[in-house]
This record gives structure tokens, sequence and C-alpha cells, in this order.
């Protein structure tokens, strides 16, 4: 997965590179500053002061010395002030200035903070989306591992209006779905307020199995004679009902199965007209694991790679639920993780890094490899 959201200290991220957020003079500041130097010994501090000063906006490059991480990466972001002095200008190339020096250096891999979003004051929701916009128009053209790493919860917040919109959705599908399944359909009458398509669904469903059930059984209850519907034996001829065929052979029925995954994910990106690397790019895969897709028809993908490729492709609702069941999944109101899903597909925003927030936010599973 080429881009990760993780909560961790970063000063113990396994990196080739993790990013500092330095003091513009070479001196110690505070936060992930302080706890950096203080991981790494008194050595980065020399590298720093042979650095000099360093513009706001600009980044430099240092050892990692007694960090996991080969390389620190001293990026100066700006300090909030009321958005009309170029802090996001600023705080955007601190990100592109950093994974230039990462990808000048040949690192494979590298961890960010959040920038600017702490004693910098910048406001949490504008600091994610500049990072996101940034690394992600980094993504589309380099290949490198990338973390964006928050050290609590707070530190990490979706925009109110897309939270609110998430929350929203989520409370209108998972919760009346959780009430169904525990209340039973009487019952959640009583709990909530009920949404009439959420009844009709249901009752259809049970419509279905009904007649399911009455089909195979043997036999079903007897129907009023009708003696002028009854077909006639003609003369010197048997006569067999159609469905009275036998039933197909195990054989019979493989052979009869529906393209698999993988098949259809090839015929489907061909349809678009566009390259590989674009499809899974956007999809959060690396290349080396989109050839495992490709040059293996059997390929079973785990669901959140399934549901990755098809939100690349843009798919809708009926698509994608075609798509992902070909690998044996489905999408349901009772998993809060198919409910983020299926608001973004239903919005029309397929755009991963949005969604890898909002799964980030309600404990999800991230979507990529």
């Amino acid at each position: 997965m080429p881009f990760q959201i993780v909560r961790n200290d970063i000063t113990n991220m396994q990196v080739d590179a993790i990013v500092n957020t330095a003091n513009p003079k070479p001196v110690i500041g505070y936060g992930v500053d302080a706890g950096i130097h203080r991981k790494s010994g008194p050595k980065l501090l020399e590298a720093r002061q042979k650095i000099g000063p360093i513009p706001i906006g600009d980044a430099a490059i240092t050892p990692g010395f007694d960090l996991y991480a080969k390389y620190v990466i001293h990026a100066v972001g700006p300090v909030w002030l009321d958005g009309s002095h170029k802090e996001e200008q600023l705080l955007r190339a601190c990100y592109q200035k950093s994974l230039k020096l990462a990808k000048q250096y040949r690192c494979q891999s590298v961890a960010f903070p959040l920038m600017s979003a702490g004693n910098h004051g910048f406001p949490k929701p504008l600091a994610l989306q500049i990072a996101m916009n940034a690394i992600s128009e980094f993504l589309m053209e380099n290949e490198m591992q990338v973390y964006l790493v928050v050290f609590s919860r707070d530190a990490f917040q979706l925009s109110e209006k897309l939270f609110q919109g998430v929350s929203s959705y989520i409370d209108e599908n998972y919760i009346l779905e959780k009430n169904l399944q525990q209340y039973g359909l009487g019952d959640k009458c009583a709990v909530r307020g009920i949404q009439q398509e959420l009844i009709l669904r249901e009752q259809m469903r049970r419509l279905q199995a009904e007649e399911t059930a009455c089909f195979d059984a043997a036999p079903c209850a007897p129907m009023a004679a009708q003696p002028e519907a009854r077909p006639k034996k003609a003369a010197g001829k048997s006569f067999s009902l159609p469905f009275s065929k036998a039933k197909p052979s195990l054989a019979e029925l493989l052979a009869e199965t529906d393209a698999g995954f993988s098949e259809t994910l090839l015929k489907l990106i061909d349809r678009t007209g566009k390259k590989d690397s674009e499809i899974y790019t956007k999809a959060n895969l690396s290349r080396q694991h989109f050839s495992k897709i490709r040059n293996n028809p059997g390929y079973q993908p785990t669901k959140p790679t399934a549901i990755a490729l098809a939100l690349a492709l843009e798919l809708d609702l009926e698509q994608t639920r075609d798509l992902i069941g070909r690998a044996g999944y489905a999408l349901t109101n009772s998993s809060k993780f198919d409910v983020i899903i299926m608001y973004f597909i239903r919005n029309h925003n397929y755009n991963l890094f949005d969604i890898n927030a909002a799964l980030f936010e309600f404990d999800q599973s991230l979507l990529g490899a």
C-alpha cells in the first residue's frame, strides 16, 4: 500500500526517512522536533547546525544517526496566522520539497507527521487536506511508501462537513440495520422511526426466500384444480413438464461459471482505455501487487483490495457489488466499513485518500493492499 495512515510515535518508524517539523534556526524546538533530537542523539543537532537557517516552506536532509530511519528531512512549516499570509502554499511546499529530497536520496519509504497542525496552530482539517493532496500528487508519478503518522486521535480529524456526512450516513444505515438484527422488525419500529425502504427490502427478501423454498420442496402445496389449464396427453406420445428435466451435474455448473475477479477487472480496465498504472495508483496498490493480479487468473484479493480497484474504476454501487462479488465479497449495512464505502460511492467521491481518512477515523481497515 503506497500510502498509509498510522497511529504511532514517528521516532519509532522503521523507514528510510522521517520528516521533522524543524525550527527555522538550527536549534532544538518542541513537539516532534524535540522527540526526534532526543532519540537520534547529539550528532543530529551538530548536523543541523552545519546546514544553518532553513526558510519557511523549505526542507533539508541529514543522517538519522541513532534513529531507525537512515535520514531525517528537516521541513520548516508555517505558523498559522489568519490564512492570508501564504500559509497553505508554504505548507504544501514543505511536503513537496520533502518528497523531492526523499526521492533524490533514493528512499523507498518516508514517514511524515501532520505538519503545522500542532503548536503551529494550523487548522487540522486543512492541514490534513494539504498533506493528502501533496502526497497523492507525488504518488501519481512516483513509487514510494509514504506514511502519515499521527500520535493520537486528537491530532487527526476529518473536516467537520465530511465527518458529519459520514457519521450521519452510518447512523441511518448501520445502526438501523443493527436494531433490525437485534430486536426484529416490529420492535425496531418502537426503537426508532423506520425507513420505508428497509421495510420493503426485508419483506421482499422474505417473499423471495419463501418462493425459493416452495419451488425446491417436493411437492408444493396443492393448487386449486384448473382442468382447462392441464396439458393433454397426445396420442402415442409422452408428455413431461419443462421442470422435470434432471438437475445439471456439478461439471455442467462449473462449466457455466461467470468470469472471475481478475478476468473481469482486466476487461473493465481495457474498457476505460487507461493504463494499468493509472488504475493501480488510484487504488493505492504497488506495481508488484498489481502484476500478481494480472498474471494470475485465479487471484483472490482481500476485500479492501477488491473495493479499492472498484473505486479506482469509479464503478457505481451495482457494478461494485458485481466486481467484488466475483471475489466472494458483498456490501451490507451491518458493517461500518461497508457503510462508509457505500456513502462515498453514492456521493460519487472516489478519492481513496478521502475514503481512507474516513475509514481511519472510524477505526476501519484502510483500502489498498
